[in-house]
């Protein structure tokens, strides 16, 4: 398995975006029409093999700060009551199939769980639009960028796998 990394670009901009450096390789796989980087797929592993469970990372500012303030209110446990339990289990699979399928190292302890790493229920309301952006079937992001009033199909979604 080939990790496609960001170009010199992309990572100036995500890095822009954090404040930061990142310690993993990364790869912009949602953006806006314009070009800006909204969500981003993280190699499984830092580049000293420590274990990286979030897979999709959203860093777009504006759709940042409004999950934050979903979250904020309480939306954490809000959403994970609203969805069917069979249904977010399904994600959270789905979730680690992916991250499984990105990892290229073999000599380091591989990440566990589901969205945000979690294994059930709901962590993180920013990782599951993140995977709901990407084209995943996830109810929690679902939800998310519904009382957002986001149109996922205003997004681009890339595909990062060579």
């Amino acid at each position: 398995m080939t990790f496609l990394e960001a170009s010199d670009d992309d990572r100036r901009d995500v890095e822009g975006l954090l404040g930061r450096p990142l310690d993993g390789r990364f790869a912009v796989v949602v953006r806006r029409r314009d070009g800006r980087p909204v969500v981003i797929e993280n190699e499984p592993h830092l580049r000293d093999g420590t274990p990286m469970p979030t897979l999709y990372w959203l860093v777009d500012p504006e759709l940042t700060a409004a999950v934050s303030r979903l979250e904020g209110a309480g939306g954490v446990h809000r959403f994970e009551d609203l969805v069917d339990a069979a249904a977010l289990a399904a994600a959270h699979d789905a979730y680690a199939t992916a991250r499984e399928a990105a990892t290229v190292r073999a000599d380091a302890v591989s990440p566990t769980g589901g969205v945000g790493g979690t294994r059930r229920g709901v962590k993180c309301l920013h990782a599951h639009l993140a995977h709901r952006l990407t084209g995943a079937a996830d109810p929690v992001g679902g939800l998310v960028a519904e009382e957002l009033g986001i149109d996922v199909e205003e997004f681009v979604v890339e595909d990062v796998r060579g």
